[in-house]
């Protein structure tokens, strides 16, 4: 709470110059109290709590010089503004003053007006600082709660990921997510469709940080099994539940996420494999097209789909079929896998990516993201990612399935 008085500390050794100060404050509207040292004022100082010292240089004991060092050397008060008052005229004289942290320098004998007027000029500099101090406390402590807001929220958007995706024995699967803020606009998952489907899919909104990754959530939650009928005709485990095409998905998400509900763009790839023969059907909304790595190296783009999610079905979802043969490799990604730059600001590009991949054909699928991973790591050179980079990888084996 501010004091109705601003409080003077006067460091002096002369008592009429003592007197002629205090009556001039007094007159002023100031509360104030006196030191005949500079031992006197170091000890009155965590007493009266002064907002302003008024320091005479000449003292017997320590002068004006060394009281301001030492007061400057306190943590508690070196923001006491300090006025030096001083008969010394010399340029030196000011000059080092206000090189040790004196706030002013008045000579003597004084005009008492510009006296005041610059004890009034040092006391509203003080308290701007003050304000600002505890203006940037506040802020300080606001973005404190931000980020730790910001950091749940990335856990929360963590753990819609698939962490623990369904164990078959025909096919392995892998991921990689490398946010470029603490929370963004990519995400996927593995879904447990019955018990010859898994669906798969990976979403990118336009943006960065909370916006798109609130949207994000409302479509991860939207595209769970037991969550209405998206991605199934009924709900739930049921006998006579049935698969929803993956055309049929999009087209419903078309439906659910116009452009004027979130404004935000929105990209989706969704695929289902049947983990017992390797038949394979998708269907891809404007998203980077999956990479379909075959067991001897060749590289297809899986491209059949549509427009963006939102626009009102302008166009209709089209799905292509695949039959995966055992040492296929689907990977799915984000336009982030290449479109980072380095220092030189050379991009990675879709055409190097693709290289890069081709050549990974005889690893199995972990390892090919993994070294995906360590491209890019290279590549950027320690700077910061430009968007999310997001990887989903499935292997298809040979084997009787659980």
């Amino acid at each position: 709470m501010r004091r109705l008085k601003d409080r003077i500390l006067i460091i002096d050794d002369s008592l009429d110059f003592r007197a002629l100060l205090a009556r001039l404050l007094k007159a002023s509207g100031f509360e104030m109290m006196e030191a005949e040292s500079g031992e006197e004022g170091l000890q009155k100082i965590g007493e009266f709590q002064p907002d302003l010292i008024l320091l005479d240089i000449m003292m017997p004991g320590i002068d004006g010089y060394e009281v301001c060092e030492r007061i400057k050397a306190d943590p508690c008060f070196r923001d006491i503004p300090i006025i030096f008052l001083s008969g010394r005229t010399d340029a030196a004289d000011k000059i080092r003053g206000l090189a040790i942290g004196g706030a002013d320098y008045i000579t003597k004998p004084f005009d008492r007006g510009e006296v005041i007027a610059r004890i009034e000029n040092q006391l509203k500099i003080r308290r701007l600082t003050d304000e600002l101090i505890a203006t940037n406390a506040e802020l300080t402590e606001k973005q404190k709660k931000l980020d730790e807001d910001l950091q749940a929220a990335a856990g929360i958007q963590q753990n819609l990921l698939p962490r623990n995706p369904p164990e078959v024995d025909n096919l392995d699967i892998a991921w990689k997510f490398m946010p470029s803020e603490q929370i963004g606009g990519d995400i996927f998952n593995v879904l447990r469709l019955d018990e010859d489907h898994l669906g798969f899919y990976m979403i990118d909104v336009s943006g960065h940080g909370v916006p798109p990754a609130l949207v994000t959530f409302s479509i991860s939650q939207t595209l769970q099994p037991h969550m209405g009928c998206t991605i199934r005709k009924r709900p739930g485990f049921t006998p006579d539940h049935q698969v929803v095409s993956p055309g049929e998905v999009l087209k419903s998400l078309d439906e659910e996420y116009p452009w004027e509900r979130f404004e935000r763009f929105l990209t989706i790839i969704y695929l289902i494999v049947n983990i017992r023969n390797g038949h394979m059907i998708y269907s891809n909304a404007a998203h980077p097209p999956p990479i379909l790595l075959h067991a001897d190296g060749a590289l297809e783009l899986l491209e059949e789909g549509g427009t963006i999610i939102g626009l009102d079905g302008i166009l209709p979802f089209e799905e292509g079929e695949k039959i995966l043969s055992p040492g296929d490799k689907i990977i799915l990604y984000t336009d982030g896998v290449f479109e980072f730059v380095d220092s030189r600001g050379e991009i990675f590009g879709e055409k190097r990516f693709h290289e890069l991949v081709k050549g990974l054909y005889r690893l199995p699928i972990g390892a090919v993201l993994d070294e995906i991973v360590l491209a890019i790591e290279r590549f950027v050179q320690g700077a910061k990612l430009q968007d999310d980079v997001s990887l989903l990888g499935i292997e298809f084996k040979n084997g009787k399935c659980q």
